[in-house]
């Protein structure tokens, strides 16, 4: 009999993995990258473009990743030619993790209700279609079952002052990981949306009074303390393991409770 826990050294070794989103050491994926790592799989890693790469290189260095190549979702056919050199170069793909979103200004400054078609468009086309993409790229290449990731928030459940559009396109995201987990389960893959507390991060600080956020989570959440990458790393890595085989189409929240609290 497998053990549900096996040496953690060890835990996915063998395994291959897909992490886009990083940004820098403070990124959300960049603690689930650790994560992986320590557990013992192989990274590929992506950079927003030539300006990202400087922060994003030292890093995948840092977790020895053998594939490192640029991604913009919204460069046509990028993200194929990703999922082509994990297909040249590994031949198989065990998780993936998509960390990324993206609302313009003045799309993500306004009212939902006042939202333009063009501001609309590009908030899901990188906030949730990109996920989509990715999973249909994925899918072939997760011959032997495996994990897909992305990250959620609170405010896709409810109305978060300032969250304002993304709220919008992260429960459109949510949903698509219920469609995906139900059509990819029978293949033995599985999708997780992650849902981490407010966290200091490059894409958090385009939120209008981010700070005060924080502050609150903190002080209402029942842990009384805010999240770390490491924290939602961790708990994300485990979602890898086949120990957790048959959790699949949720939403993990990892947020000290704050979700719970009125």
């Amino acid at each position: 009999m497998i053990p549900v826990f096996p040496d953690s050294k060890v835990a996915l070794k063998g395994k291959k993995g897909l992490v886009v989103g990083i940004a820098n050491d403070q990124s959300i994926a960049w603690g689930c990258a650790r994560a992986f790592r320590a557990l013992g799989a192989d990274l590929a890693v992506t950079y927003l473009n030539d300006r990202a790469k400087k922060h994003v290189e030292p890093l995948a260095q840092a977790l020895e990743a053998p594939i490192f190549l640029p991604l913009d979702v919204m460069v046509e056919g990028q993200t194929e030619a990703v999922f082509e050199r994990i297909k040249s170069e590994w031949g198989q793909l065990d998780f993936l993790l998509h960390s990324i979103a993206f609302s313009p200004k003045e799309a993500l400054h306004g009212r939902v209700v006042d939202v333009g078609r063009d501001g609309f468009l590009t908030t899901m086309d990188v906030s949730c279609w990109s996920f989509l993409r990715m999973a249909h790229l994925a899918e072939p290449l997760m011959k032997n079952g495996g994990t897909m990731f992305t990250m959620t928030y609170y405010g896709s459940q409810m109305v978060v002052e300032n969250y304002n559009i993304m709220g919008v396109a992260k429960a459109a995201l949510e949903a698509a990981v219920r469609y995906a987990a139900a059509e990819l389960g029978p293949k033995g893959i599985r999708v997780h949306a992650i849902s981490p507390g407010p966290l200091a991060t490059r894409a958090a600080s385009g939120i209008p009074e981010f700070d005060e956020l924080m502050d609150k989570a903190q002080s209402k959440a029942p842990s009384r303390s805010l999240v770390s990458i490491d924290d939602v790393g961790n708990a994300t890595a485990f979602l890898a393991l086949d120990g957790a085989k048959l959790i699949t189409g949720g939403v993990l929240y990892i947020d000290g409770g704050y979700h719970i609290i009125d």
